[in-house]
């Protein structure tokens, strides 16, 4: 199973969806003085002359990318590159899962530009993983394809061990 094989990527990928969980379902985390920080980061972005357009709402959607592109990557590194689109599928559900649940908390407001914020950062996640694995799936499948197999010998796949624990 995926979980022993990866125990670090998958306790990483717990405190992930903890903390995602709180920013998200937990009380509003921008109180007056958050509030004041993030606008006061995005007015001074904006203060550069290319990005005088930039305000609270561009950060606040930047952000809810940002947020979900490790969830991406978690899950491409956890299920593996066969199953991009499912890990694509979970990363919709799960910010549509999220925004409905927001409907029945009264201290939150769900959102569609956060179910296309997270979207594309789920999105983003998935590409990236998909990017950097994939020089190990290329050596792998070479190792696979150039092996003999006859009636009696099956070759396995070589599975990388570099986030397995010792």
């Amino acid at each position: 199973m995926m979980f022993r094989q990866h125990p670090r990527l998958t306790v990483f990928t717990v405190v992930y969806l903890a903390i995602v969980a709180w920013m998200t379902l937990g009380p509003q985390p921008l109180d007056d003085h958050g509030d004041a920080f993030m606008r006061m980061v995005a007015w001074r972005i904006s203060l550069w002359e290319p990005l005088n357009w930039f305000d609270f709402p561009h950060l606040e959607f930047i952000s809810n990318i940002l947020m979900f592109v490790p969830g991406g990557m978690f899950l491409i590194l956890l299920l593996g590159r066969r199953y991009w689109w499912f890990a694509v599928q979970v990363c919709v559900l799960a910010t549509v899962g999220i925004e409905t649940v927001q409907m029945f908390l009264p201290q939150r407001v769900p959102d569609l530009r956060d179910v296309i914020a997270n979207t594309i950062g789920g999105m983003i996640g998935v590409t990236v993983a998909m990017i950097v694995t994939y020089p190990a799936a290329r050596v792998r499948k070479a190792s696979v394809v150039s092996a003999p197999q006859t009636a009696d010998t099956v070759v396995e796949p070589v599975r990388s061990t570099a986030l397995r624990s010792e």
